[in-house]
C-alpha cells in the first residue's frame, strides 16, 4: 500500500473515531433519535440528486437501511444517551465484527476458523469485563443498548454480503446516501413517536452551535467524507488490506474522549479494552498466520439456516 493511502486509512479511522465524541456532544442538547433523523436529512439532500441508485434490489436496499441505519444508529445514539460513554462506545461497538461472524454462520452458512473462534472468546471476555464495570459514567442499560446497536450492524453486514453477491462494483457513497434516504422517514416517525413533537420544538428553539457542529461533523465528515474515502481505498486494494485500519477507530475514540471530554477509564476497563483489541486483531490477522505452525483451520459443524 502506498504511503499516501496509508495516511488516508488513518484519516478515515480518525474521522470515525471522533464520530463518537460528536455524538456525545450532539445528544447533550438534541434528542438522540431526532439527531439521527437530522443527520440522515443533511446527508441525503442534495447528494441523492447527484448519485445514481446502487444496483441493489429494492428489498435488500430497504433491509440494509433498516439494519445498518435505523436500528444501528437508534440503538447507538440512545445507548450513549442512557449512559454509555463515548470512549467505551467506540470500543464496544466494534464487537460488530463478531456479531457479523456469528450471524454469517447461521444465516449464510459461513464457517468458523480457529482464529475466529479464539478471537471471539478473547473479545467476549473483554466485553464481559467492561460490562461488569457498571456505575460511574457507564450504566448497564447504556452498555446493553450499545451492544444491540453492534448486533444490528452485524446483521446488516451479513445482509450486505447477500445483497451485493454478483452485483457489479458500485460507489459505496451512493449506497450510504440512498439507504439514508430510505431510512429518513421511519427514523423521523420513530423519533416523533418516542420523543414527541414538543421535544423537537424545544430542541429547534434551543439549537446551539455545538449541536450544529455535531450535525455537520456526523453528516459531512463521518458519513460522506468517511465512507467516500473508504470506498476509494476499497477501489484500490482488497478488503483484507483495508479492513485493519478499522482497528484504529477505538484507539482514536478512547483517546479523543479522554482529551476532549475528560473521560477516565478504570484499570479493569483498560484490561477489557486490551482483550477486545486483541480479539479483533486476531480476527483480522489470524488468517495470515502460517498453517504449518498452528495447525489446520477449525471448522464448526453448524448447519446454515434454511
Amino acid at each position: 500500500m502506498k504511503r499516501a493511502d496509508v495516511g488516508l486509512g488513518c484519516i478515515i479511522a480518525t474521522l470515525w473515531g471522533l464520530n463518537f465524541i460528536a455524538i456525545e456532544l450532539g445528544i447533550e442538547g438534541v434528542p438522540p433519535l431526532m439527531l439521527v433523523s437530522i443527520r440522515f436529512f443533511v446527508v441525503v439532500f442534495p447528494a441523492i440528486f447527484f448519485l445514481k441508485r446502487p444496483p441493489v434490489e429494492w428489498k435488500w436496499l430497504i433491509a440494509l437501511a433498516l439494519t445498518l441505519n435505523v436500528f444501528q444508529f437508534a440503538f447507538l445514539f440512545v445507548g450513549m444517551k442512557l449512559g454509555m460513554p463515548a470512549g467505551m462506545a467506540s470500543l464496544v461497538h466494534q464487537s460488530q465484527a463478531f456479531f457479523t461472524l456469528v450471524f454469517a454462520v447461521f444465516i449464510i452458512g459461513e464457517r468458523f476458523r480457529w482464529f475466529h473462534l479464539t478471537g471471539l472468546m478473547i473479545a467476549a471476555a473483554g466485553i464481559a469485563l467492561i460490562g461488569s464495570q457498571q456505575g460511574g459514567t457507564m450504566t448497564a442499560l447504556g452498555f446493553w443498548v450499545t451492544l444491540a446497536a453492534s448486533a444490528s450492524w452485524g446483521i446488516g453486514n451479513v445482509l450486505m454480503r447477500r445483497a451485493t453477491f454478483g452485483v457489479p462494483r458500485f460507489s459505496m457513497l451512493s449506497l450510504v446516501v440512498w439507504s439514508y434516504g430510505i431510512s429518513l422517514l421511519p427514523m423521523t416517525a420513530l423519533s416523533l413517536a418516542i420523543e414527541g413533537l414538543p421535544a423537537w420544538q424545544t430542541a429547534f428553539n434551543n439549537f446551539s452551535y455545538t449541536a450544529v457542529g455535531s450535525v455537520i461533523y456526523l453528516s459531512y465528515f463521518s458519513s460522506l467524507g468517511g465512507y467516500g474515502l473508504w470506498g476509494l481505498l476499497l477501489s484500490r486494494y482488497p478488503a483484507n488490506i483495508v479492513s485493519p485500519f478499522a482497528l484504529l477507530i477505538p484507539i482514536v475514540g478512547m483517546t479523543g474522549a479522554a482529551l476532549i471530554l475528560g473521560e477516565t477509564f478504570s484499570l479493569l476497563q483498560i484490561v477489557g479494552a486490551a482483550l477486545i483489541m486483541a480479539g479483533l486483531a486476531l480476527n483480522v490477522f489470524g488468517g495470515r498466520l502460517k498453517r504449518n505452525n498452528l495447525g489446520d483451520p477449525l471448522v464448526l459443524p453448524i448447519k446454515p439456516a434454511s
